[in-house]
């Protein structure tokens, strides 16, 4: 199966500032704007938001 623009790959960083990382593709017609998912922190030890970096 080829890889398409259509779903490039994006590095989502910690907003609780902890250089934590999660790496994720996404569809660029469904969402054009930054991504932020909710995701665990194992540095922080909780739940935080995560925003696409670029």
């Amino acid at each position: 199966m080829a890889r398409t623009t259509n779903r490039p790959v994006v590095t989502l960083k910690s907003t609780a500032g902890t250089g934590a990382t999660y790496v994720t593709r996404k569809s660029r017609r469904n969402d054009p704007d930054r991504l932020v998912l909710r995701k665990y922190d194992p540095v922080a030890g909780e739940h935080v938001d995560f925003r696409e970096e670029r």
